[in-house]
């Protein structure tokens, strides 16, 4: 692209266009809003609305739309033109500030749990002024947020605006005590860097388990998998090359950040990852992000996979959420500095992150709790369902020299008397990464690694944001009523790392022993979605969520309702699709290769003289022993969800499904894929795993 700094944002109603296009005074208010938080002055509405529909028409849009982000884990839209009606029977093209403010979707139709009735259908989309307006597929699209007729939150957008308004008042009480008079606002910043898989888009629609549930449901393992680690960093395909320059080009015009793009692990894996962003922003960046992946790669021929385990037996897919917290003047909150009165304001927020996680670690775990990531969390892939903070040898042995009170080695000898003494300022990488934590410090910010790929990244940052903003608010109120500033603050951090010190572990969280000594320091080990998400309304959390306004009870446990019946959704589905695949094509498919192999015995017995079928017999025998077995299984799998149906409770059906539905699907899995291996290559009914790994581009 010849003209990237002209083409960069072209798409996008962002500050450029607004200084150019809007009065001075309108546009200095809309900035207070988006800069400093402060509320939109009503009176803006109608101008901005008109500068947005003009700059938008001359892009060729003839149609808005409020652009938000419901329960359903994808975005929604309702297209309106711009056109209104003249008495002389033409029309103009018109955009009003009320029509740029509020939008009125029908909310009966998406997930509310239980907060609406299906007969309540009024809900409101209200303009998110801090996130930029952008035009996507000759549509205007609005960033808003989405709530019912009562006011309730139902989308994922609301709540994590709510913590980010949250964190910035407490973090702005801590740097207030440290004298930082200048900084009058602090965003958290989020980089997700995000993998997927690619396949044939022809060899994607004969799979009806790719198509109906986003993964392969039966697979045999291909003869070659990952084990050569041939893959990753590896030459891009010509073909895999040119979606990618086309992703680049397209998130480019709308302002998103991409910036590294590589070959993962597993074959026809891949990975993009953008440069740090505003959370709120690069939320909606990433929303986009996997909507553009996947229309660019029909465009190519391909099919873009965002679930958390599309094969079994290779690596699946995460999005890796780095999470750091910055003020307006450019201070990153989460890297020492050069004075004593910066490393001690770095320490108190690293301790904020350190209790934070291990307090609320089960809020951290429920986060990312869904069908798909249950697949890969603990396997060598991604962590372990078990949370802990890695911090890397050195910074960790400064803080037990700081719980201890002892002198710290490295060049010389320094006491840790926090504000008196200087804190060591260690190198950026100053230790090796861990790829096997959850969640990582890695220099001036954290990596929490356990969310998988297709999830929305608002969850996870909220609860980030909201926990830190509770450690940090009891922090300040423990501190601006000190007498002894340096003496209480250094009591303090002492105080947080000796009670909260068990959830830092540096070691290989893949292994037996970790899992071991996890539970010997209390540490919780939920290894389902099932397991997990009670937590999210426990009477801990609900004091939290409600304490700093990000939900109420109601929306909370509206959430907790939502995801339970998600969970059980995916099952279902998936079951269903598994016995739709049995019977309708792989028994048929079966039964056709046994009677090839029948037909063969038959003719080589009429044969005088010749060799007897013993090969054929064999095949037969083994091959209707697994066909009736996979019967079988197949029938108990139907059975199994006919059961499920007598369960009221949310919480009991979940967990028959995980344990029940899961179980009988795993064992009609088993049989269906022995049976592969033993079926001529053109007999079985859908692409095999070799065909669709290795035959891409």
């Amino acid at each position: 692209m010849k003209d990237l700094p002209n083409v960069f944002g072209s798409m996008v109603f962002n500050d450029k266009v607004m200084k150019e296009r809007l009065p001075k005074e309108t546009y200095n208010a809309l900035k207070k809003t988006m800069d400093n938080g402060k509320s939109l002055d009503p009176s803006i509405a109608n101008v901005v609305a008109n500068a947005m529909k003009d700059w938008a028409i001359e892009k060729g849009v003839t149609h808005f739309t409020h652009w938000f982000q419901p329960m359903t884990g994808i975005t929604a839209e309702k297209h309106d033109s711009f056109i209104s009606p003249t008495k002389d029977g033409g029309v103009i093209m018109e955009f009003s500030g009320k029509e740029l403010v509020k939008g009125e979707p029908d909310a009966s139709s998406f997930p509310s749990g239980g907060l609406r009735a299906t007969f309540e259908a009024r809900g409101y989309t209200a303009w998110d002024p801090t996130s930029y307006a952008f035009i996507k597929d000759d549509t205007l699209c609005i960033p808003t947020v989405f709530c019912s007729y009562g006011g309730e939150a139902l989308d994922k957008k609301t709540p994590l605006m709510r913590s980010m308004q949250v964190i910035n008042k407490q973090a702005l009480r801590i740097l207030r005590l440290f004298g930082n008079t200048t900084a009058t606002r602090v965003t958290t910043t989020v980089g997700p860097e995000q993998e997927y898989f690619l396949v044939d888009k022809k060899l994607y629609e004969q799979r009806e388990d790719l198509v109906l549930c986003g993964r392969t449901l039966f697979g045999a393992k291909a003869p070659k998998g990952q084990e050569m680690e041939d893959h990753y960093f590896g030459t891009i395909k010509p073909k895999v090359a040119a979606f990618m320059k086309e992703l680049d080009e397209e998130l480019w015009k709308l302002g998103i950040l991409a910036k590294t793009e590589h070959n993962e692990v597993a074959p026809a894996q891949h990975e993009l990852a953008p440069i740090f962003g505003n959370t709120n922003v690069a939320t909606d960046h990433n929303q986009l992000t996997m909507e553009m992946m996947k229309k660019i790669a029909q465009r190519h021929g391909l099919e873009c996979l965002l679930h958390e385990k599309p094969f079994a037996g290779v690596n699946g897919s995460g999005k890796h959420n780095n999470w750091s917290i910055s003020t307006d003047t450019g201070v990153n909150l989460l890297e020492p500095g050069d004075s004593p009165s910066e490393n001690a304001q770095f320490l108190l927020f690293l301790s904020a992150v350190i209790k934070a996680v291990d307090e609320y670690q089960d809020l951290l775990r429920a986060s990312v709790a869904s069908a798909g990531n249950d697949h890969r969390l603990g396997a060598n892939e991604a962590p372990p369902a078990i949370i802990s903070i890695f911090l890397g040898d050195e910074l960790t042995d400064i803080l037990e020299s700081i719980e201890k009170g002892t002198a710290y080695n490295k060049k010389e000898q320094v006491v840790m008397k926090v504000g008196v003494h200087t804190l060591p300022r260690f190198p950026r990488d100053s230790t090796d990464r861990n790829r096997t934590s959850p969640f990582a410090f890695t220099g001036n910010k954290f990596e929490f690694r356990m969310l998988g790929s297709s999830l929305s990244i608002s969850g996870p940052n909220f609860v980030l944001n909201t926990i830190v903003a509770e450690e940090l608010s009891q922090f300040a109120d423990i501190l601006e009523n000190s007498e002894d500033f340096t003496g209480d603050l250094n009591k303090l951090i002492k105080k947080t790392i000796k009670e909260h010190k068990r959830i830092i572990f540096n070691g290989n969280n893949y292994s037996d022993e970790w899992v071991e000594e996890a539970k010997k320091r209390g540490l919780l080990n939920l290894t389902s979605t099932v397991d997990a998400l009670p937590y999210f309304i426990s009477d801990k959390n609900i004091q939290l969520f409600t304490k700093h306004k990000i939900f109420t009870a109601a929306e909370m446990h509206s959430r907790y309702e939502i995801l339970m019946e998600n969970y059980c959704k995916v099952l279902n589905i998936e079951a269903l699709t598994m016995a739709d695949m049995v019977k309708k094509q792989i028994l048929p498919a079966v039964l056709k290769y046994e009677d090839l192999l029948s037909e063969s015995a038959l003719r080589k017995q009429k044969l005088a003289g010749a060799p007897s079928a013993e090969l054929e017999t064999e095949l037969l025998k083994k091959l209707s022993s697994l066909s009736a077995c996979l019967y079988k299984k197949t029938a108990a799998l139907e059975q199994a969800l006919v059961d499920v149906k007598s369960f009221g409770d949310i919480k009991e059906e979940a967990d028959f499904y995980k344990d029940h539905v899961f179980a009988a699907m795993q064992e009609t899995r088993a049989v269906a894929d022995e049976l592969e291996t033993m079926v001529g290559e053109e007999y079985w009914p859908y692409p095999t795993y070799d065909k669709l790994l290795f035959h891409v581009g």
